[in-house]
């Protein structure tokens, strides 16, 4: 049953998207592939808690996550290409969720790492993987981790993703004290979440971090600031930084 709700709500979000054959072209080309299946429920009592980075059951969160108007307002090709080239490096999306940035993110570099605490988002985005270019699949991987702990290996990664996972993140600057661990020197840190402002998409106030507080807490946790910009997007704010 499980096998079919993942089907469905991949096909409903348009999560099924083929990325690799669109690696090259611009937001707007991300173009999902879906054929229709008819969906089995799940009953309430196997499903673990909502996490509180949406609202609603499973099938709503999937819904927000890959929504066909995201690409407009989420800019990813423009986020992506802000961590510069890719070719050869492990990248990984913390708060991965449906793999959104993690599988666009999958033909450029030589790994990627889709990271999140919710089990249900890795079952969902292992069976994405599957339906991946087979020259892809052995780029893709995806880690449960623990709310405290991305559970990156030492010195593991390149660069390193948050979208729209910041706010969300309890104890931040230990938090990324254990991040920058697993990244390697120099390795970059991408964070983008959504303003403090009276928004048409986004969490409630109470999950969104003032951009000069992130400024902050980054340098707190060990991180030297490269790039800040409140312009490029709409609802969101972007920070780039390395790791000292």
């Amino acid at each position: 049953m499980m096998r079919d709700l993942i089907l469905y709500l991949a096909l409903l979000a348009g999560t099924v998207f083929v990325a690799c054959n669109n690696a090259g072209n611009t937001d707007t080309a991300d173009t999902p592939i879906m054929t229709r299946v008819t969906p089995t429920p799940v009953p309430a009592s196997n499903e673990p808690p909502v996490p509180k980075s949406g609202a609603g059951n499973f099938e709503n969160l999937v819904a927000s996550f890959e929504s066909k108007d995201r690409v407009i307002w989420q800019k990813p090709g423009m986020v992506i290409s802000l961590l510069g080239d890719l070719t050869g490096k492990t990248v990984a999306d913390i708060g991965a969720g449906t793999g959104y940035f993690a599988f666009r993110m999958v033909p450029k570099a030589a790994r990627v790492i889709g990271v999140d605490i919710d089990p249900r988002f890795i079952t969902f985005m292992d069976s994405i993987k599957v339906r991946l270019p087979e020259q892809y699949r052995s780029r893709f991987e995806s880690r449960l981790a623990k709310a405290n702990d991305p559970m990156l290996k030492p010195e593991e990664v390149d660069a390193v993703i948050i979208v729209n996972t910041y706010g969300y993140i309890e104890n931040r600057v230990a938090y990324l004290q254990t991040l920058r661990e697993g990244m390697k020197t120099d390795a970059e840190l991408l964070i983008i979440d959504f303003k403090k402002n009276n928004l048409p998409v986004g969490p409630e106030d109470d999950y969104k971090v003032g951009q000069s507080q992130v400024e902050g807490e980054l340098e707190s946790g060990g991180f030297d600031l490269l790039k800040i910009d409140n312009e490029s997007l709409d609802y969101q704010y972007l920070i780039l930084a390395k790791k000292r």
